[in-house]
């Protein structure tokens, strides 16, 4: 007797492997996801923006990078000490509005040319609910603890989010005809929002990814939310919070979408990978000792090998990290 639902996967046609290049946006579970991604050694882009939870922030920030934009003064704005910007989250704020700025375009100009020559665009809807500037009536990625006053909230509809992805769809495709993306829906519950409204924002999204996944065959979905809702269907796989996934439902969803996802030969290399990973990131009670010293040596050169092995993977800053240790 099986005492679970398993949500059933197909191995998919869109293959990751250490060569493609990523990006990835949208909620917290897509930082959990892209974290093991770069642990995991792959070459991503994750949240240039920071984290975003609404499908219109994202496709904004996208269209950003599509163009290109610089932001300028007009762009950011200042609050209790400190300069944001609407359309980030406050990572990029800053006490000082040159470094604001700086951060913001040099994050901007890196993920535009990253854009252009990425292969898979993976994106996370957290929920469909959106906050307004009543001032401009724009949907703002992130208040920064402004009052509530100053927004309207809504939540978006089906046909809105189809309507702003299928431009947002068009002209990726215009700027980078390989590009195949991957939609998802976070498993992490706005309970803020209450129970039912949560569901209606969750539905919201699902319904708007199924039309864009019939319309485009670039366009791939991924279940996350089903995985957590069905197969981890016990507070077990939460956090104290009772609403966050832990580690464990986290590792076992990166475990589904390396199933369908990860080209097979690339698990190996995965594997050879994680030993120097652990090695790396192994602290002695004694720096100073031979012994360290030699360990240091040791996977120095187990480091250099792995790079001349697959010189697509970048370990410039580890090699670079290990030879400062022991100069």
């Amino acid at each position: 007797m099986d005492f679970r639902t398993k949500i059933e996967i197909p191995k998919s046609d869109l293959i990751i492997s250490h060569k493609s290049r990523i990006m990835m946006l949208g909620s917290c579970f897509a930082e959990n996801i892209g974290e093991l991604l770069i642990k995991n050694k792959f070459d991503l882009n994750l949240n240039p923006f920071g984290i975003l939870y609404n499908p219109k922030s994202i496709s904004q920030a996208l269209a950003f990078l599509c163009e290109n934009k610089k932001f300028s003064d007009e762009d950011i704005f200042e609050y209790k000490g400190s300069y944001h910007s609407f359309w980030h989250h406050g990572a990029f704020s800053n006490t000082d509005k040159n470094k604001c700025l700086t951060n913001i375009n040099n994050s901007i100009q890196k993920a535009a040319e990253d854009l252009r020559q990425a292969d898979i665009l993976f994106v996370t809807f957290g929920t469909a609910f959106v906050f307004l500037n009543k001032d401009n009536n724009t949907v703002v990625g992130n208040c920064h603890k402004l009052p509530a006053s100053f927004f309207d909230r809504q939540r978006l509809d089906v046909n809105s989010i189809i309507k702003d992805w299928e431009i947002l769809i068009n002209t990726l495709q215009s700027i980078n005809p390989k590009l195949q993306i991957i939609l998802t829906v976070s498993p992490i519950r706005h309970m803020k929002d209450g129970a039912h409204e949560n569901q209606l924002s969750k539905s919201t999204l699902l319904l708007a990814i199924d039309n864009l996944k019939k319309s485009h065959n670039q366009v791939d979905y991924f279940p996350s939310y089903e995985i957590v809702l069905d197969e981890l269907r016990d507070y077990r796989f939460y956090n104290e919070d009772m609403i966050h996934p832990n580690s464990t439902a986290i590792n076992y969803i990166w475990k589904r979408f390396s199933e369908t996802y990860i080209k097979e030969d690339t698990y190996p290399i995965i594997e050879e990978w994680n030993k120097i990973y652990l090695a790396l990131n192994h602290r002695p009670i004694n720096i100073e000792s031979d012994e360290y010293k030699l360990f240091l040596r040791q996977t120095l050169l187990k480091l250099k090998a792995f790079n001349h092995k697959y010189p697509y993977i970048c370990c410039n800053r580890e090699i670079s990290d290990l030879e400062t240790r022991l100069s």
